[in-house]
């Protein structure tokens, strides 16, 4: 038997590439609002040291004339903790202490000479500060300093920043 080539019609659709769809998605997510290009990245938790670190952001971003990436790490807790299974996983456990947050800096008088952003993410804090300052290009990232014991213990997430970090980190007492 001999094999029949069927010709394709000239006007014929080219299917979708899938690839299209995950590569606008990535496109997307990286392209940032202008007026955030080159902010000031700082880190908020709601503590006493970070509030004074946001408001030193704030007057940064002020006298450069940009925006404020508000950044919001939420815990990621061992499963060993919940299950006591090995190896460890990692699960993102539902913070709403973000959207407090974020209430109550839509609320915050002292926010309203800046353009400003809250973004959330989960895991390793000095990872996530400075994958924002990347996403951003920022020119700084503001933190408060760690007080107590299990700073001591573990190191300062702003020692740890400071070592790591691509981009100017200052940190405020």
């Amino acid at each position: 038997m001999a094999g029949h080539e069927i010709p394709e019609p000239a006007d014929r659709k080219q299917v979708a590439d899938p690839l299209d769809d995950l590569r606008a998605v990535e496109q997307t997510r990286h392209s940032c609002d202008p007026a955030f290009q080159h902010g000031v990245v700082v880190g908020f938790d709601g503590s006493t040291s970070s509030e004074r670190a946001l408001s030193y952001a704030i007057g940064m971003a002020v006298r450069s004339g940009s925006g404020l990436i508000i950044v919001h790490v939420a815990n990621r807790l061992p499963t060993t903790v919940w299950a006591g299974c090995e190896p460890p996983v990692f699960v993102d456990v539902p913070d709403h202490r973000t959207e407090v947050l974020g209430l109550e800096l839509a609320c915050a008088d002292y926010l309203s000479e800046v353009p400003w952003i809250l973004v959330e993410r989960g895991g390793d804090i000095c990872h996530e500060l400075e994958e924002v300052g990347q996403e951003y290009s920022a020119d700084a990232i503001v933190v408060g300093t760690t007080h107590g014991l299990v700073g001591r213990i573990f190191g300062s997430v702003a020692g740890r920043l400071a070592r790591r970090a691509q981009r100017p980190v200052i940190v405020i007492p």
